[in-house]
């Protein structure tokens, strides 16, 4: 992102956005090797000289992406939050809803899951961004004050994130998967 103290101003946003649009249109089409900085400049019509400057690499931009697909999940789960009976069933609900929209576009999940495995240090504000908006969309979903165990949801948060790249590695399947998180999500109610 811009590094700058100033929020965006709205033809920054629009470029900004038209940059994360044709990220996750190249990256639908042909996974994480589609998505080279040339072809997303020439895709989202900036030079190659802007994108460096709001991404200064294809990880920055993919996390980005990520966070970005984050956000709108993070907003209709506030416009519709999860109704299951127990803080756990509504974390499991809305973790297995964010899953089914990765297994519509599997290409884009796998380009966003490996940036977020590859990123070095220098990405690490934007995982960081990732993480937070991770948690707040669990902690949303629980419905419940006071917050459950911070730990319970570091574990929820661990094995959503390892059930994904095993699931992108073909090493487990989405029943599995499912199982995986229903299973962990009881941690929340305390099971």
């Amino acid at each position: 992102m811009v590094p700058c103290a100033a929020p965006l101003t709205e033809r920054q946003e629009a470029r900004r956005r038209g940059i994360l649009d044709a990220s996750v249109r190249l990256a639908g089409r042909g996974g994480f090797d589609a998505v080279q900085m040339r072809e997303v400049a020439e895709e989202s019509q900036v030079a190659l000289g802007t994108l460096y400057r709001y991404f200064p690499s294809k990880v920055h931009l993919l996390v980005a992406t990520m966070r970005d697909q984050l956000e709108r999940l993070h907003r209709k789960l506030r416009a519709r939050p999860p109704v299951g009976g127990t803080p756990g069933e509504r974390v499991a609900e809305t973790l297995l809803l964010a899953f089914g929209a990765l297994r519509r576009d599997p290409r884009l999940a796998d380009a966003m899951v490996r940036a977020l495995t590859f990123a070095d240090r220098s990405v690490s504000a934007e995982v960081d961004a990732v993480s937070r908006l991770t948690t707040a969309i669990i902690l949303d979903a629980t419905g419940t004050s006071p917050a459950p165990p911070r730990s319970a949801v570091r574990v929820v948060e661990h094995t959503w994130h390892a059930t994904l790249i095993a699931w992108l590695s073909g090493r487990v399947s989405t029943d599995e998967v499912t199982a995986d998180i229903r299973t962990v999500c009881r941690l929340i109610d305390g099971d």
